[in-house]
């Protein structure tokens, strides 16, 4: 298993940017297909963005398509969301994620390791 940690959360108002990051323990970072998820009170974790194992293909979630960004830097072994446009619906706790098994996926079942989650909190 990998070891995620997350950072960049915090407040800012509607219409605002934010970047997450996130920093995996891993080895050979390259070796794991990566996602955001992201989970709001009450409700049930959900997929934001995935990336492939080399970060040339990328996912989106049709709510965040067009504002958000995912992209990795394998050497660093680190994952990023880039967070525009930010809509006081964006507001959740974000998770990376990492999976060993596919070279890109959406599904959450697929993942095994996960981080914390960092809080993302837009005010209207």
């Amino acid at each position: 298993q990998v070891q995620l940690v997350e950072s960049g959360g915090g407040l800012v108002q509607a219409g605002g940017s934010l970047r997450l990051s996130c920093a995996a323990s891993a080895g050979t970072f390259s070796a794991y297909a990566m996602a955001w998820f992201r989970q709001s009170p009450g409700k049930e974790r959900e997929f934001v963005a995935a990336v492939s194992r080399t970060g040339g293909s990328t996912v989106y979630a049709d709510s965040v398509k067009g504002r958000f960004t995912i992209s990795r830097e394998n050497a660093k072994n680190t994952v990023t969301l880039q967070m525009d446009s930010l809509k006081p619906e964006d507001t959740a706790v974000y998770y990376c994620a990492a999976d060993q098994t596919h070279w890109i996926t959406t599904n959450l079942a697929d993942f095994g390791s996960w981080g914390r989650g960092t809080q993302v909190t837009v005010s209207s």
